[in-house]
């Protein structure tokens, strides 16, 4: 993606500003959100019996599963500046209940993305915003994260006091400064400290205001002192916390070079700088977070847009080998390239499920949606219906990999006879995917399957 400054979290301030809980930022969530028809697939269906098949070896046989604890449902979504909570309480009740019927992860930034400035004088804080949707993920019996990001005004050169509304849109992202690091440790802390009930957080996103200019290094030395003085309190205040880092985007581009490369591009050298130096001077981590796109800072689906979804595997295995498998968070995932391109909804949502598939079979530990939502109107990608709270083929898409594919699954080899439809097995189901625009047959797990263009289709083994 091309960039001018800031680093890769551009995706998202232009996309969602999800920073601010202001009309302004609604009006760029819901600006991001067009009318598009809903295709009704991703939803799985309950497992039926089957005869038993002859099982064959897959070309790309998963790897070892994920070192974490007994029922981690590995996926999840980040709430972001417009969520259950901002509607009407029956609106958050039945979104609530939608979701309680899988349960998975759900994230929630600590300011920005839905949140008001938490501590907008030293020492007095506001948790107004993060209680409501800490309380949105109890209701749905989520398993709760949250970022500890972004930094009050104050700590970063501004005026203490609520943030303005021409601050979100320019100011979000930057770092706090160096001596104000203490500072923001002790506002982790007190987030540790008031919400008991969450286990997970993640230092910080993207090395926002550490890495203004992709073309240059980072300023990992500046992230990893913060990120130490974090870790130190947040373990001091609650020894049972478990927190990771470093939140650092894996862009990628056409050439270059990185070790981390494949058909799908070129890892950028700053982004394996900025995490080896982080890596190798952390106090401590209990998970490694890291995101990324399937699509180059160009803009480019290599070799396509299925094809390119390889990096989201190549990047998982490198991060375990290299960390001594810990388990390996993605906080966030995207594959649309962000140049204008618009795609029918069956079409994103294959892509989307084949992108899923990569994380399963490589041996992610976690993979968290980035939800775009809206008030009112259509929104695509959006995990539930603006109107009404039901969950949409996404939601259903997110529901059905949390029950048949969380962390502990048994990942089988099998394989299709037709290439062009990509399989996930597990012992008690399958999921197709056609990766093509038209109709295909083909033969899974010695049962016949016909798709419609970019079906995605559940079936019990």
């Amino acid at each position: 993606m091309a960039r001018t400054t800031g680093g890769s979290w551009w995706r998202r301030f232009g996309r969602a500003t999800a920073c601010a809980a202001g009309a302004s930022a609604l009006a760029v969530v819901m600006a991001s959100c067009g009318a598009t028809g809903q295709a009704e697939q991703g939803a799985p269906p309950p497992a039926t019996e089957s005869a038993d098949a002859p099982q064959t070896e897959s070309a790309s046989p998963a790897a070892k599963a994920p070192s974490v604890e007994e029922g981690w449902p590995r996926w999840g979504f980040t709430h972001t500046g417009t969520s259950a909570n901002n509607v009407t309480r029956e609106f958050e009740q039945a979104v609530a209940g939608a979701l309680a019927g899988t349960p998975m992860l759900q994230n929630q930034h600590i300011m920005g993305f839905g949140a008001l400035n938490p501590e907008p004088y030293p020492g007095q804080y506001y948790w107004e915003d993060l209680d409501s949707r800490i309380g949105v993920m109890r209701q749905s019996r989520a398993t709760p994260v949250i970022t500890l990001c972004c930094a009050p005004d104050w700590m970063k050169g501004g005026p203490e006091g609520p943030t303005e509304e021409s601050a979100w849109g320019e100011h979000l992202e930057d770092a706090p400064y160096p001596e104000h690091f203490d500072d923001f440790a002790k506002l982790s802390a007190a987030v540790a400290t008031r919400y008991k009930d969450v286990k997970y957080f993640m230092v910080w996103n993207e090395f926002k205001g550490f890495w203004k200019d992709h073309a240059k290094p980072a300023d990992y030395k500046g992230y990893t002192q913060m990120y130490n003085k974090v870790y130190d309190a947040v373990k001091a205040a609650r020894p049972d916390a478990q927190v990771g880092g470093p939140y650092l985007g894996f862009d990628s581009n056409n050439g270059g070079d990185s070790e981390l490369r494949g058909d799908w591009g070129v890892v950028n050298q700053n982004v394996l700088d900025a995490f080896n130096y982080w890596y190798e001077h952390k106090k401590g981590a209990d998970f490694i977070v890291v995101d990324g796109a399937s699509v180059t800072d160009a803009h480019e689906l290599l070799p396509d847009e299925f094809g390119a979804l390889s990096k989201f595997s190549a990047v998982t295995k490198w991060l375990r080998e290299k960390t001594d498998d810990l388990p390996v968070w993605w906080s966030e995932w995207y594959f649309v390239p962000e140049d204008g391109t618009r795609w029918d909804e069956p079409k994103r949502l294959a892509v989307q499920a084949a992108s899923m598939m990569e994380f399963a079979r490589s041996g992610a530990a976690t993979a968290l949606y980035w939800n775009p939502q809206a008030k009112q109107n259509p929104c695509q990608g959006c995990m539930w219906e603006p109107r009404g709270g039901a969950l949409t083929p996404t939601g259903r898409l997110m529901t059905g990999f949390a029950k048949w594919f969380p962390a502990g699954a048994r990942i089988e080899s099998v394989e299709s006879s037709d290439p062009a439809v990509r399989v996930l097995a597990q012992p008690e189901q399958l999921l197709l995917v056609n990766t093509t625009g038209k109709a295909v047959s083909t033969t899974v797990d010695g049962k016949e399957f016909a798709l419609k263009a970019y079906e995605i289709k559940w079936s019990g083994r």
